[in-house]
């Protein structure tokens, strides 16, 4: 259902880098997250981490994360899914930060989040066809 899962977080000057890795964790139990150090608008280090997975069983183990979602937030994804979705298949979700340090999955639009990009597996490549493979993902 998924080829592979990209994520990435911002850890800002005010945040502990370990508890944003504690959330990104809650979120993909097998993450090892890179870090790269970048400088933010007004000089200050913001750390970005990220990777990738393509692992089967860690997928799977996200794949279950998101069926443990509320109901009204997996509705919620499957009324966006088009809008979250790209030409190539590829799904976009954000998770907020504190509430995954809080073992809690909540589902944000703001950027100060954990950025999910899941490439669906769908033949052909096209949108219709990991849209229709995202419903049953998201199925309430």
């Amino acid at each position: 259902m998924i080829h592979n899962l990209s994520y990435r977080a911002f850890v800002y000057g005010t945040e502990s880098e370990d508890k944003v890795r504690e959330a990104i964790f809650t979120l993909l139990p097998g993450a090892q997250a890179e870090k790269e150090i970048t400088e933010g608008y007004y000089k200050n280090q913001v750390v970005i981490l990220s990777g990738k997975i393509t692992r089967k069983r860690e997928i799977k183990g996200f794949l279950e994360k998101l069926q443990s979602l509320k109901p009204s937030c997996k509705k919620k994804i499957s009324n966006q899914l088009e809008k979250r979705m790209d030409e190539r298949g590829n799904l976009f979700l954000r998770f907020d930060k504190q509430s995954a340090y809080l073992g809690d999955l909540m589902l944000v639009e703001h950027g100060d989040a954990i950025h999910i990009k899941l490439k669906i597996a769908a033949y052909p490549a096209r949108k219709y066809v990991a849209l229709k493979v995202a419903q049953e993902i998201f199925k309430v």
